[in-house]
């Protein structure tokens, strides 16, 4: 997973990953036969009391190979707050007597992405999910912490697999258990995540080698509240053309039908884009580059930096125009979602970007 600072991040392009064809049975016994030639559960919640205790209520089940990092998952569960997997991230390339092996919590997030929880909240006052890493914004002249989001989205070539196991699931189970045993718990004010997830990003930030685009934004605005004032820095548009590596289906309630997810590269090859097409909106995911490093959360440890307003989804948070009340850029809320009244239909802005335009135009058009 982690380099040394020797030599940049290595760059791959590669088909989306798959679950691994073994039965249940091998799977588990793989990951058994690791920890019996040494590797260490590390979890970072309660089970770190008793690991061997976490992994036999909690056996994996399937697993995913992305670079060289396996990730061993067991059967899809939700709680009243989420749907999620539990999975052991290990990394193929440690040797034997230094293997170790962290135990996560993979959630699917209402925007339509997979994620991997930092960590959570939990108290009289707060129940939440950790989302990475933190970014400073400005809100009508205050500077605020909040987190940054896309920090914690899975890389974009096992997006696919995760949706094939949730699709394959016959019945999911309720769990409450999961989320403090795997999860390090945080007081109520602890927004940023801990320094296992945000360590591996200084170090591979730190060398300007790494950095796409230098560190600064591919995609921004030129004029605030303008979608059509969006700008792509050169090379970093995406390839409509010629970069489409992939096209999946899936379905969702929320946005009532079949959801077509393209990944797609930029020009440049550099990074590259998932555009989800629903029956109403297009929308797109926080961009990833193509670099095949992996930290023990299972994420890129370099971001691809746009301007927050690109990747709004579909259906995004709004119960007003006043501070703190939207996630869709004001003025630009369509109707209330009839599945989730605490989000309303991005439509009016996502429609109005030249790139979204674009999509629709030589993609869903053609029907491909």
């Amino acid at each position: 997973m982690l380099l040394g600072m020797s030599a940049p991040i290595p760059t791959r392009i590669v088909p989306s990953a798959r679950p691994i064809a073994r039965s249940p049975s091998q799977i588990e016994r793989q990951l058994h036969a690791r920890l019996a030639a040494g590797a260490k559960l590390r979890p970072a919640g309660l089970a770190l009391r008793n690991p061997a205790a976490l992994l036999r209520a909690y056996a994996p089940r399937y697993a995913i190979r992305l670079f060289d990092t396996t990730f061993y998952l067991t059967d899809v569960r939700q709680n009243a707050d989420i749907r999620f997997f539990v999975a052991y991230v290990a990394d193929d390339l440690g040797a034997t007597a230094r293997d170790e092996i962290f135990p996560r919590l993979f959630y699917k997030d209402v925007s339509l992405v997979w994620r991997v929880a930092s960590h959570f909240v939990r108290s009289a006052r707060e129940n939440w999910i950790g989302k990475g890493d933190v970014k400073v914004v400005l809100e009508d002249g205050h500077e605020l912490l909040a987190s940054a989001e896309s920090t914690a989205d899975l890389p974009l070539e096992m997006q696919t697999a995760l949706e094939t196991l949730l699709r394959r699931a016959r019945r999911i189970a309720h769990d409450e258990r999961a989320v403090p045993l795997v999860l390090r718990r945080g007081p109520d004010d602890r927004i940023r995540a801990y320094r296992d997830f945000t360590e591996p990003r200084r170090i591979a930030q730190s060398d300007r080698r790494n950095l796409i685009y230098g560190g600064r934004a591919v995609a921004r605005f030129t004029r605030r509240l303008d979608p059509s004032s969006l700008r792509f820095a050169v090379g970093y548009e995406p390839d409509f053309a010629r970069g489409v590596l992939e096209v999946a289906h899936s379905r969702s309630t929320l946005y009532g039908g079949t959801l077509r997810r393209y990944r797609i590269l930029s020009r440049n090859r550099r990074i590259q884009y998932l555009f989800m097409a629903a029956p109403r909106q297009v929308w797109i995911v926080p961009p990833q580059a193509t670099t095949t490093q992996l930290s023990s959360y299972g994420v890129r440890t370099v971001d691809v930096e746009v301007d927050e307003e690109l990747c709004v989804p579909g259906y995004e948070y709004h119960q007003g125009d006043g501070p703190g009340e939207s996630q869709i850029p004001r003025g630009f809320a369509g109707r209330l979602s009839p599945q989730d009244p605490s989000r309303a239909d991005a439509s009016p802005w996502l429609d109005r970007l030249p790139v979204i335009q674009e999509f629709r135009r030589t993609l869903l058009r053609k029907g491909s």
